[in-house]
């Protein structure tokens, strides 16, 4: 899937040549090592369409699959990385999906940042994707592993039902915007199925005119009034599809943000942003993180990690 407008930080490798890729890649494999440095030099500077080339190539020659030969390779977030690089991005998602929810507990936040930030069209294909790779439906595994409202929401965003084009009704966003204020700043208690239908159903272009409407009847922005009404995941599912609504790029760099910043790092957050969004609009990212915190995304993946995971990331992130 190529950059829409070359806004990714990955593009397409001049004079490329798959074979040629490959014999560097079963070189780096070869001995008693594994040369991390040669693997990261080719596949974090082709796009998913060449990677795919090297695929074929390599299991032409080898008669392997070579993400099979990489995760017997590599280990820790390094393999993390080159396995997600090597999947094309609706079987990415679904594998990030796959692996929040099966397992002890959930990982709230992997179903939240892919369910809130895809459009129709790839919510559709996931789920296709999921259904035919793992034999069950993604909506039954997340029912199986979420409950209450915040299921319900995950199983309105997996219909891929939104409404697209980008029409705005006056009246509708007014009435909207109203509903959604009757439904919790100006009532004891909240219908949060109001949020629901509201911020699951209309279009882009009309929820900004609810927000902008909501924010006149309020005195509130919309984003204040979700963390003043719900907790927990609710709360984060809510806010990261009004923040997608809004920019999502801001978003992203958000996440990317608060993955490293304090003690430690969340390097599921850090690993799936980076892969899933280096050939589509980490240069927007980038510069929106620039903008929101004053520094460089660069820096801060220099700052917070290292060797070469550090290195991969870094090459997915472009220059300064």
């Amino acid at each position: 899937m190529a950059a829409i407008g070359n806004r990714g930080t990955v593009t397409e490798a001049s004079g490329f040549d798959p074979e040629a890729d490959m014999q560097k890649l079963r070189g780096a494999m070869k001995g008693a090592g594994t040369d991390e440095s040669a693997i990261i030099e080719v596949l974090a500077h082709r796009t998913i369409a060449q990677r795919q080339r090297i695929k074929e190539a390599f299991k032409q020659a080898v008669g392997k699959d070579l993400a099979d030969e990489l995760s017997s390779e590599l280990s820790g977030n390094v393999r993390s990385v080159v396995l997600g690089l090597l999947m094309l991005a609706p079987m990415y998602d679904a594998s990030e999906l796959r692996n929040a929810i099966k397992g002890a507990g959930t990982e709230e936040a992997c179903l939240i940042d892919i369910l809130a930030s895809r459009s129709n069209d790839e919510i559709t294909t996931i789920n296709e994707v999921y259904k035919k790779q793992y034999g069950k439906k993604l909506e039954d595994d997340v029912i199986g592993d979420t409950s209450g409202m915040f299921q319900r929401v995950l199983v309105s965003l997996l219909t891929a039902g939104r409404e697209e084009g980008d029409q705005v009704n006056e009246a509708q966003a007014l009435q909207d915007a109203k509903e959604i204020y009757e439904a919790g700043e100006a009532r004891w208690g909240t219908d949060e199925v109001k949020f629901l239908t509201v911020l699951c159903v209309r279009n882009h272009k009309h929820l900004l005119r609810v927000f902008e409407e909501y924010q006149k009847i309020s005195g509130r922005d919309i984003e204040e009034s979700i963390k003043r009404e719900m907790s927990g995941s609710l709360e984060g599912v809510f806010l990261a599809i009004v923040k997608c609504i809004r920019n999502k790029q801001a978003f992203f760099a958000e996440r990317l943000y608060k993955s490293m910043k304090g003690l430690g790092t969340t390097d599921t957050v850090l690993i799936r942003i980076m892969v899933s969004r280096a050939e589509i609009d980490m240069l927007d990212i980038k510069a929106q993180f620039l903008k929101m915190y004053g520094k460089t995304l660069h820096s801060f993946i220099k700052g917070d990690t290292s060797g070469d995971y550090r290195n991969i990331l870094l090459k997915l992130c472009g220059g300064e």
